[in-house]
C-alpha cells in the first residue's frame, strides 16, 4: 500500500461521498440480514433494543467498508469497477477514511454491547477485525483464498442478529452463516469472469488470475453445487419450513443451471456475447441471497398463524 496514504484532496467531499465510504451497497446486505438473525431468533426483543442494535451493526458493516476504502485506496485507482470511490478521486483523504473507520468500529462495538450483550458486541468487533485485517490486509493481496476465506466477514452478520436475540450461538445461526459464507465465493467470481483484466492489473490474485477462467467455471460450479445442500438444510432446522423449502428448492435449482450453464462456456463464446451469461449469474446471485433471507422472515411471519413451520 505505498501511496494509499499519500492521495491529494481533490473536489471538497460531500455528504454522499462519506455514505459511499461506507460501502452502502454492501451495508444493506449486513443489515437485511442481521435484521432476519434477530426476527427470526426464538427469544424476542423490545423493539428499541432490536432498532438500535440493527444500527450499531449497520455502523460497523460501515466502518469496516471505510476500513477498507483506506487499505485498497491504490488498487482502487487501478480497477475500473472502483476508480471512482471517494478516496481515489481525492475527495476524501485516506487518513479521513482510516480515522473514521476506527471512531465508528469503536462506537459501534460498545453501543451495540450496552444496547444488547457482550457476546454480540465481540462478534461484531471480530467481524470487523476479520473483514479489515485478515481479509483486506492479508488474504486480498496473498492469495487466490482470499474471497473464499474472507467471505466468512459478510456471513457473520445473521449470526450477530441471532446473538442480539439469544446471548449465543445457534445451529440456525451457524447455517445462515454457512449459506452466505458458500454463495461468496460464486458470486464473486462471477465479477472476476466479466471484470477481465481488472484484478490482474490491480495485482489481485483472484482464482481467474492465478488459475485462469476455466478453472475459475469449473469452481463456481463446484461451490453452487455444495451451497445447495447448505441452502435446504435450514429448511429443517425450527426456523425453516414448507415456505422456506420451496422458496429455496426454486433458488438453487436455478442456481446450479446458471453455474453449469458458465461451466459449460468457452472463452471464445463468452467473449462474443459480452458475458451475459456471467453477468446474469452475479445478478441472480443478489436476488438469490436476499430471496433466501426473505423466505425466512415470511416462515417466520407465517408461524403464530399456524402456516407452515415444523
Amino acid at each position: 500500500m505505498s501511496d494509499a496514504t499519500a492521495l491529494d484532496h481533490g473536489p471538497e467531499a460531500q455528504f454522499g461521498d462519506y455514505v459511499a465510504l461506507l460501502k452502502p451497497r454492501v451495508m444493506s446486505l449486513v443489515v437485511f440480514t442481521a435484521l432476519v438473525g434477530l426476527l427470526v431468533a426464538p427469544v424476542g426483543v423490545h423493539p428499541m433494543v432490536a432498532f438500535a442494535s440493527i444500527l450499531f451493526i449497520a455502523l460497523g458493516g460501515g466502518a469496516s467498508g471505510a476500513l477498507n476504502m483506506w487499505y485498497d485506496a491504490d488498487i482502487d485507482r487501478v480497477m475500473r469497477r472502483t476508480q471512482g470511490r471517494p478516496v481515489p478521486t481525492g475527495k476524501i483523504a485516506a487518513g479521513d477514511a482510516l480515522g473514521l473507520g476506527l471512531a465508528l468500529s469503536g462506537i459501534s462495538v460498545v453501543m451495540l454491547g450496552l444496547a444488547s450483550n457482550l457476546f454480540a458486541a465481540g462478534l461484531l468487533a471480530f467481524t470487523i477485525f476479520f473483514y479489515a485485517v485478515v481479509y483486506t490486509i492479508w488474504l486480498k493481496r496473498s492469495t487466490p483464498q482470499n474471497i473464499v476465506i474472507g467471505g466468512a466477514a459478510g456471513a457473520f452478520p445473521p449470526m450477530i442478529g441471532w446473538a442480539v436475540a439469544t446471548g449465543g450461538v445457534g445451529i440456525e445461526s451457524v447455517l445462515m452463516f454457512a449459506l452466505i459464507f458458500m454463495w461468496t465465493p460464486p458470486h464473486f467470481w462471477a465479477l472476476a469472469l466479466f471484470m477481465k483484466d481488472d484484478y490482474s492489473n490491480a495485482g489481485v490474485p483472484m482464482l481467474t488470475v492465478t488459475h485462469g477462467r476455466r478453472v475459475t467455471r469449473s469452481h463456481i460450479l463446484a461451490y453452487t453445487l455444495a451451497l445447495a445442500p447448505v441452502a435446504l438444510a435450514l429448511g429443517f432446522t425450527p426456523i425453516g419450513g414448507p415456505v422456506y423449502l420451496a422458496v429455496a428448492a426454486v433458488l438453487n435449482a436455478g442456481f446450479i443451471r446458471g453455474a453449469w450453464r458458465i461451466r459449460a462456456r468457452s472463452e471464445d463464446a463468452a467473449l462474443a456475447d459480452g458475458y451475459a451469461a456471467e453477468k446474469a449469474f452475479f445478478r441472480f446471485s443478489l436476488a438469490y441471497l436476499f430471496l433466501h433471507f426473505g423466505a425466512l422472515l415470511a416462515q417466520a411471519a407465517l408461524r403464530p398463524y399456524g402456516i407452515g413451520g415444523w
